[in-house]
């Protein structure tokens, strides 16, 4: 072997060992996951959401699983005010499935994931079918 090709394989053994330190003492390999998800679960029944009321951590990603055990078709749009206004007056009456807004058909099970801000605050869920929501097909989602 050359002493040419030696310093090469001594120079590559030393990174290799170095990155080994550096994940063994807690560095950049540890800091380098996958955000955890939480699953919520909800019910849709005699057009109500159970439950009412969610409460999630700042930034946190959330895995809803809506299950509708209604007869009739059901919506799930997350969103602050303005969205819920926005689906209320039709405006966004029908699009392909978003992060937090979703057709859930009846008897179906359909799952949606949504990031939430990192800062605190509230924001709603509503179905937006006709009379739906002013019926109290609504919760609330709190951040904080």
């Amino acid at each position: 072997m050359s002493v040419r090709t030696a310093g090469i394989i001594g120079v590559l053994a030393a990174v290799i060992l170095a990155g080994a330190g550096i994940a063994a003492a807690g560095g950049p390999s540890d800091t380098i996951a996958a955000p955890v998800v939480r699953t919520v679960h909800i019910r849709i029944h005699f057009s109500r959401f159970d439950p009412g009321a969610i409460d999630v951590e700042p930034g946190q990603t959330i895995r809803f699983v809506v299950d509708n055990t209604d007869p009739i078709d059901h919506e799930f749009i997350v969103g602050d005010d303005g969205v819920q206004q926005a689906h209320e007056a039709g405006t966004e009456a029908h699009h392909a499935p978003r992060p937090g807004e979703i057709s859930v058909p009846a008897g179906r099970t359909v799952i949606t994931t949504v990031r939430f801000p990192a800062h605190g605050g509230e924001l709603l869920f509503g179905c937006h079918l006709p009379g739906h929501y002013a019926y109290g097909m609504r919760g609330t989602i709190s951040i904080g």
